[in-house]
């Protein structure tokens, strides 16, 4: 750890992972009532299970990206963070809202409204937290050394909380309505969010491969342009079947197809500047969990999402349970594996140990990994066979869920091993470390005079 205020960013992933925590505990719960549907009905009904499950995975990921650019924004700008002071008050307050958030959804106080269910006060308190951090961020930056990293990270910080300020805006027609809904659910995950991504990945590629900051920054200015080209109009594809225009299923066919284009770059360059750079730093599980952020994304966000997102199949597709394999991949490869990187890599440092637990962490990769894909083939399955029975045979909804009963048992299963595989994670870069003992050196024979 360079600088002293890099300490904030230990106290935003332990956050985090108590969020992440609740997350995963909540799908668990969720994919329970798939299969046992009378589980916690009269306790805990499916719809606040399942939004808190939705509305933990946002928080945690946000507050990853906070940890994130408190990490990096000071080893990229020279110079310590604005105000730490700051930085923990926005934390305070940012964890407050969040637990509030939770206990609220248990009571049933909410607004209804999918991934904006949060209570006005909530929404302003969240305004006020970003302002707080884009202050200390961009004091920090404008202060010292500017870099292509940290200025696309600020692209993607900003952008997060100007698109944010639609959550304020709910026209009483339900078309208008949808229609600003996805300049936060769409522009978040498949535009601003993916420039937090890309800056990210470009750090740790420079940290662990050595390999020169030029290189690195050509490719992410590619990339950035990239998502930015195909993501702002690929929002086209949430507009097919919402009551905008007709020409929508053509914009959105086209621009969403290229969507895929920037998760493939970042697959190339992830894997190009491990293969240039230096085989030689001690944190393997970061690199690991690096590579396999670029690979999830690129078959999560890219391929499953290409699989239904021409109009023409998605009229047949939309709100199947191929959405939901395509949207928990995406959310896993793109956004919790990065996040789960670039912890990997900065505990040692801000623990002031040595990188370590690293089998324990690589087995929690694999695990974790293995899990989710055994999820995503699940719920594809589940959702072509959904297809097939609803829409283009005309069965009725209930009737079809009990023919698919078999893959919700298989999602359960793999949720809780990916429960387990969170566990071992905690537990590498959170848990006890043993002092390496330096090995005593060999003493040399001396040759007789």
């Amino acid at each position: 750890m360079k600088y002293a205020s890099q300490r904030v960013a230990y106290w935003y992933f332990t956050c985090a992972m108590v969020l992440f925590g609740v997350q995963i505990l909540a799908g668990v719960l969720a994919g329970t009532v798939y299969v046992l549907p009378n589980v916690l009905s009269e306790l805990l009904p499916f719809n606040i299970i399942r939004m808190i499950h939705t509305n933990a995975l946002i928080v945690w990921l946000l507050m990853g990206f906070f940890g994130c650019a408190y990490y990096l924004v000071p080893e990229e700008a020279e110079r310590d963070i604005e105000s730490p002071l700051l930085a923990y008050i926005q934390l305070g307050l940012l964890m407050f809202g969040a637990l509030s958030a939770v206990a609220g959804y248990t009571l049933g106080v909410h607004e209804g409204r999918e991934f904006l269910e949060q209570p006005l006060w909530i929404k302003v308190a969240i305004v006020v937290v970003a302002l707080i951090f884009l202050y200390n961020v961009s004091m920090t930056v404008l202060k010292g050394r500017r870099t292509a990293v940290t200025s696309v990270l600020l692209l993607g910080l900003w952008g997060i909380a100007l698109f944010w300020l639609f959550a304020f805006y709910a026209p009483a027609n339900l078309s208008l309505d949808k229609l600003y809904w996805w300049y936060i659910v769409h522009l978040w995950v498949e535009g601003v969010w993916e420039l937090v991504m890309a800056s990210v990945l470009a750090f740790l590629m420079i940290k662990t491969t050595g390999v020169d900051r030029e290189v690195v920054e050509k490719w992410l200015y590619s990339i950035v342009g990239l998502a930015l080209f195909s993501g702002l109009l690929g929002t086209g594809h949430h507009y097919y079947w919402i009551g905008a225009p007709g020409y929508w299923q053509w914009v959105g066919s086209v621009f969403s197809a290229l969507e895929i284009a920037p998760f493939f770059a970042m697959v190339i360059f992830a894997f190009r500047m491990v293969f240039k750079g230096r085989k030689d730093h001690p944190n393997r599980a970061a690199v690991l969990w690096s590579l396999g952020c670029t690979v999830g994304a690129f078959f999560g966000a890219g391929v499953w999402g290409f699989l239904h997102t021409l109009s023409f199949v998605n009229y047949y597709t939309h709100g199947t349970q191929l959405t939901a394999a395509h949207g928990h991949l995406a959310f896993f490869g793109a956004y919790v594996m990065l996040n789960l990187a670039l912890i990997t890599y900065a505990m040692p440092y801000l623990r002031g140990k040595a990188p370590y637990h690293q089998g324990l962490n690589i087995l929690s990769f694999w695990l974790m990994t293995g899990a989710m894909t055994v999820m995503t083939f699940a719920l594809t399955f589940a959702g072509v066979i959904q297809v097939h029975l609803q829409r283009v045979l005309g069965m009725p909804y209930m009737e079809v869920q009990d023919q698919i009963a078999p893959f919700y048992w298989l999602r359960l299963g793999s949720g809780v091993v990916v429960g387990i595989s969170a566990i071992l994670f905690l537990w590498s870069v959170f848990g006890p470390v043993r002092e390496r003992k330096a090995r005593p050196a060999k003493v040399a024979v001396q040759p007789a005079e």
